[in-house]
């Protein structure tokens, strides 16, 4: 089939890759996008077009993959584009978010949530799926690198899932590096340290590979929080933790292009607010 992608970032693309290896032809719009991501887009055999109506002209199927906040502008113009196929958001997205998309979109709307770093070695990540075309849109995928599991027939389980999993993941690292800052400002940094090794070492181990782990990508989770938040808040419990943990992310923000960003350049990041 043709398959469009909207769009190949790191781990985009290898949603792409998982489809040209199942035997699919796999576009994507060039025009406009960054040298990185051409090359990484050519790298995994992706076909460059030049609109979103090339992509969509006889696609059986649309893939986005991008930051929450953009989720619902990318399928408002695929739509534009004069798409009616299946479309799969597989995208951080609150369940009151997929189920806007389901309205918006209409009977080919599938959910997904991706659960794991880019897809480059089998076993890592999981695309989950949900949705009356979930069966269908798993059946895209052959290559076994990537995980593929239906949760059920809701257009918002994948979501809701997606929500809990990264709930836990990307929030305790924002509680880890938020608590190591409030210990370098209140000067107690060594003592801390001395009593993880002693009762957490785990903590201290994580500590490091945390900050250089999440240091370029804190921007995009930013959007993920707040959607996290949301999903929190709809269920009437307590979101606050998330929307903390999305300000974490916001003051990390600036390390995006920062090369081999340290603990140190985390650490001056969240603290660069203080009077």
């Amino acid at each position: 089939m043709k398959i469009g992608l909207v769009n190949p970032g790191a781990m985009g693309a290898t949603i792409g890759a998982a489809l040209v290896r199942s035997g699919h032809e796999v576009v994507w719009v060039a025009g406009g996008r960054s040298g990185a991501t051409v090359e990484r887009a050519e790298s995994v055999g992706l076909t460059p077009v030049d609109t979103l109506a090339d992509l969509t002209a006889d696609a059986a199927g649309v893939v986005s993959v991008c930051p929450p906040h953009a989720a619902k502008e990318v399928a408002e113009s695929v739509l534009a584009a004069g798409f009616e196929g299946t479309y799969l958001d597989a995208n951080a997205v609150a369940p009151a978010t997929a189920r806007d998309l389901a309205l918006l979109i209409g009977p080919g709307y599938v959910d997904g949530g991706i659960v794991g770093p880019p897809a480059i070695r089998e076993g890592s990540t999981r695309l989950y799926l949900s949705g009356t075309g979930a069966h269908a849109v798993a059946d895209w995928f052959a290559e076994p690198i990537l995980g593929v599991r239906v949760v059920d027939d809701q257009p918002t389980s994948a979501s809701a899932l997606k929500m809990c999993y990264a709930a836990y993941t990307k929030g305790s690292s924002a509680l880890l590096l938020g608590v190591r800052a409030l210990a370098e400002a209140e000067g107690v940094s060594t003592a801390l340290l001395e009593e993880w090794a002693i009762s957490q070492p785990d903590l201290a181990r994580r500590l490091a590979g945390t900050a250089q782990g999440t240091a370029g990508k804190a921007w995009r989770f930013v959007g993920e929080m707040e959607e996290i938040a949301a999903t929190f808040a709809a269920q009437s419990l307590p979101g606050g933790f998330h929307q903390a943990a999305a300000e974490i992310y916001t003051r990390m923000s600036g390390l995006k292009d920062v090369s081999g960003a340290t603990l140190e350049d985390v650490l001056a990041a969240l603290l660069a607010e203080r009077g």
